[in-house]
């Protein structure tokens, strides 16, 4: 195949941003009246996955705690997360920033959990044992668009305080539903939970589409549900996108627990890959090859089934145990499947190519990205470029570059 050259490009998305991030934080929980008792211990929940500046709010959360005379300490919030271990999950946490050094509060990870009454519902209910016997718990965590289906509530405070705190055993509960569980299961269940007094407030956090701190807001556990709500639609009109709605190849240099739950946002490459749900509209992809899987991950490259094909390098890096149980628990075992597995890049490449027939290089429609979650720089195939140059909201350089190394790697950015 003849050697492709891509042209960088910008892609402009509205950037409304915190400056401040720590003093937006500590305002907000100062204004939402919460209640912290004089020494008592208090749950700080958190872990969830790509969080900008996670280790700043967090920080910034425990210091207000320490200011109004109670005593903070961490609980990862991340169900089946880090091969569902106590010890697997607080290195997810150290992996954020997030240790007792680094927030001046003590990390207690145990996937211990107390069963709750669950009376009227269809799924039995949990929370981790450690929040449970604190005198009151803050959940932190991202709003935004969900990986594996779509409602008024996705991923943020109200999934957190369900299979987030409930550990491994609630994850499994409500994922045995498959993805009607999590559309239909996640406010119920939420709301026994925030009946229980336990819940002191939620500070959700939603980014924009460069993967910065945007806002943050405290929600009291009256309005935790409805306020989410809101914010979710916030969150989904600043999500970002790739440039074109028909793709022949996608060249993915990082998947990722620390990018997606699923390694590739689903609200980015439009595939689902769940036997009950539809793939979404746009775009559409032919193929969607993946170089190399991130440190964050422990091992984990839950979602590799979203791609066709994969390097030897990123084959290399996973944990299958830790990657198996994340998507068994889930039940969304397309996701597992071995895309086909190329020496490099450039393998791959070729392979994409020969599988398509009689596609020209010249008119192919290539996008290169680092990953999923940023999206403000990608490359593009001289086809999209000439195609896109007139769209003001891309910046594209005159100027192409090579796609791939002399050893069949990929090139740097530059």
């Amino acid at each position: 195949m003849k050697d492709i050259q891509l042209y960088k490009a910008k892609l402009i998305f509205e950037r409304q941003k915190l400056d401040n991030i720590t003093g937006a934080v500590l305002r907000e929980l100062e204004s939402s009246a919460v209640v912290i008792p004089e020494g008592g211990e208090i749950a700080i929940a958190t872990g969830s996955r790509g969080i900008a500046n996670i280790a700043v709010i967090v920080r910034a959360v425990c210091d207000f705690v320490k200011s109004k005379g109670g005593r903070p300490f961490i609980v990862p919030a991340m169900g089946s997360h880090g091969g569902a271990t106590a010890a697997g999950q607080a290195a997810i946490l150290a992996g954020y920033g997030i240790t007792e050094e680094s927030m001046g509060a003590p990390v207690h990870s145990g996937m211990e959990v107390v069963e709750l009454d669950n009376s009227g519902l269809q799924n039995r209910v949990y929370m981790d044992k450690h929040a449970w016997q604190s005198d009151g718990v803050i959940l932190v965590n991202r709003v935004k668009p969900h990986t594996d289906f779509s409602g008024e509530i996705e991923s943020g405070l109200v999934k957190m305080s369900v299979i987030g705190l409930g550990k491994h055993k609630l994850a499994l509960e409500i994922h045995s539903f498959t993805a009607w569980g999590l559309a239909n299961l996640l406010i119920p269940t939420a709301q026994r939970i925030l009946e229980q007094n336990k819940i002191l407030l939620g500070l959700a956090v939603v980014e924009n589409a460069y993967d910065e701190t945007a806002l943050v807001r405290a929600l009291p556990p009256e309005n935790l549900i409805e306020e989410e709500k809101k914010l979710l639609k916030t969150a989904r009109a600043w999500m970002p996108a790739l440039p074109a709605e028909e793709i022949d190849v996608l060249m993915v240099d990082y998947i990722g627990k620390n990018i997606s739950g699923c390694g590739m946002d689903t609200n980015i490459i439009g595939r689902m890959m769940i036997d009950e749900l539809e793939d979404k509209p746009k775009p559409k992809i032919k193929h969607i090859i993946i170089d190399d899987l991130t440190e964050a991950s422990h091992g984990n490259a839950c979602g590799f089934g979203l791609a066709d094909f994969m390097t030897k390098k990123l084959y290399g890096k996973i944990d299958f145990q830790a990657t198996y149980e994340n998507i068994l628990t889930s039940t969304f075992i397309l996701r597992g499947k071995l895309p086909m597995i190329a020496d490099h890049a450039r393998q791959a490449m070729d392979w994409s190519f020969r599988a398509r027939g009689r596609l020209d290089p010249e008119k192919a429609r290539v996008i290169r990205i680092e990953n999923t979650l940023h999206l403000g720089e990608v490359l593009l195939s001289k086809a999209l470029a000439d195609e896109l140059g007139g769209d003001g909201r891309i910046q594209i350089e005159d100027t192409p570059r090579a796609l791939f190394n002399e050893d069949g790697s990929l090139a740097p950015w530059g």
